[in-house]
């Protein structure tokens, strides 16, 4: 335990970027590449990552980011439908995809030998891309169904979707990312083409090479194959509405019979991670540890859960990387003699005493120490460095801020969290949300 205790000790006094080299470069057409080096194995992860995502699609148009991200899996002018997918199976690695409010990401987890195939195949469907209506029609339906069993059959889905459209009355961040299901009927081959038009562009698109590289094979590799892909003419600042200010609190009940645990959401608007600008973010992310999302070690589960015994969950969360105004909520589920208006009730009070009190600094430290040893172990894995950067990167941040956030959670001070708790807990600035049975009080 002791030579355990130590090697920690040693590790936490290490400044990440010892840990795993970071490089990044662009190429001439604007296209943004990194590289994390890991020497441990002989593999690596491509992604490609477009800063483009749900809430950049044209209104009314809802779903056409993610059932684009479908589609490029099928056919283009140099691959046949299928194939690249049939590849990296062959040759024993992985690919998937994925699609959020603010950016698309593709991926392969391959052998080290494979980076330039992967590099073929990746920037040929960056600007080659075939969509027949035969597949568009294929895939919409694929769509519809996934968000047939994700969410129309999922009464915590459908609230979910509720009580972001109740959150955010005029940013796209309220329209959910699989689609509203009215607006994919009517969705044409035509809407997904623009959007592949507009957005997969190589000045839009960001290259992560994580693992047993070298930055300078890379970089010739990169230059190869996405250097001489061709820019969007018409790609225009990444401008989305913005919310008006709120000046009186919203509330959603939401009533299913298949509802088996009734529960309570508070959700507030709060300030995203900026470039250059992460503290009050930092702050905020220590707020909802501090908290809610340290387990029974926080203060809503200790006292709730523990002590009081009136929760059987609690839970608070800030989603920091965003490339808007993001948002912090409160998730609680009160045992069966409790009701929704008196679990309500105790987290009002949980609020108020959080702030009356102030931070518990013993706490705070040992969050803290918890937040080093996570950056550690998450250097363990090429996939999870890779997506940290990407991640951050289409939400606006730089290398910079992701290398050094982790020295920037270390720096925070308790009045920084206080001061942040003090101007984000305004019930006039919040929405709060009931999921129940119908007709019941509790």
């Amino acid at each position: 335990m002791r030579n355990f205790c130590l090697t920690m000790v040693v590790l936490l006094s290490l400044p990440l970027e010892a840990l795993g080299r970071v490089s990044s470069f662009s190429l001439d057409n604007g296209m943004k590449v990194v590289v994390i080096e890991d020497h441990r194995a002989p593999v690596i992860t491509h992604m490609v990552w477009y800063r483009a995502g749900a809430s950049d699609e044209k209104l009314g148009k809802s779903g056409v980011a993610h059932l684009l991200e479908h589609l490029l899996f099928k056919e283009t002018e140099n691959v046949k439908n299928g194939e690249f997918s049939k590849t990296v199976e062959a040759i024993g690695g992985s690919d998937n995809a994925f699609t959020s409010q603010d950016y698309t990401g593709y991926f392969q987890r391959v052998s080290k030998e494979y980076l330039e195939l992967m590099m073929f195949y990746e920037s040929d469907r960056m600007q080659n891309l075939k969509v027949s209506e035969l597949d568009f029609a294929t895939e919409l339906q694929v769509v519809i169904e996934e968000r047939s069993q994700r969410t129309d059959t999922n009464p915590g889905a459908l609230f979910n979707e509720q009580n972001m459209a109740a959150l955010y009355l005029n940013h796209p961040y309220g329209i959910p990312i699989v689609g509203w299901r009215h607006e994919l009927d009517e969705l044409k081959r035509e809407d997904v083409l623009e959007f592949y038009r507009t957005y997969y562009s190589p000045n839009n698109a960001i290259l992560i090479v994580s693992g047993d590289v070298d930055p300078r094979n890379v970089e010739l590799l990169a230059n190869n194959y996405y250097g001489s892909l061709k820019n969007t003419s018409n790609l225009g600042a990444r401008k989305r509405p913005t919310e008006p200010p709120q000046i009186a609190q919203r509330r959603i009940i939401f009533e299913d019979e298949r509802i088996s645990q009734p529960y309570i959401t508070r959700t507030y608007l709060a300030k995203e991670r900026n470039a250059g600008q992460q503290r009050e973010a930092a702050a905020l992310t220590l707020l909802a540890d501090l908290i809610g999302s340290d387990g029974i070690q926080s203060l809503l589960g200790k006292s709730l859960q523990l002590d009081k015994k009136v929760a059987i969950y609690t839970s608070a969360y800030y989603g920091g990387l965003s490339y808007d105004e993001t948002h912090f909520s409160f998730i609680l589920a009160p045992n069966s003699e409790v009701s929704l208006s008196e679990i309500e009730l105790e987290l009002d009070n949980i609020i108020d005493k959080f702030i009356l009190d102030g931070i518990d600094e013993s706490h705070l430290e040992r969050i803290k120490f918890q937040y080093k040893a996570q950056q550690i172990y998450s250097l363990d894995s090429a996939y999870s460095q890779a997506r940290r950067f990407g991640v951050a990167l289409t939400s606006g941040l730089t290398v910079d801020d992701v290398l050094s956030w982790p020295d920037l959670i270390q720096d925070i001070k308790p009045s920084e969290i206080l001061n942040a708790a003090i101007s984000l807990f305004k019930k006039e600035k919040s929405v709060t949300g009931w999921i129940r049975k119908p007709a019941e009080e509790r």
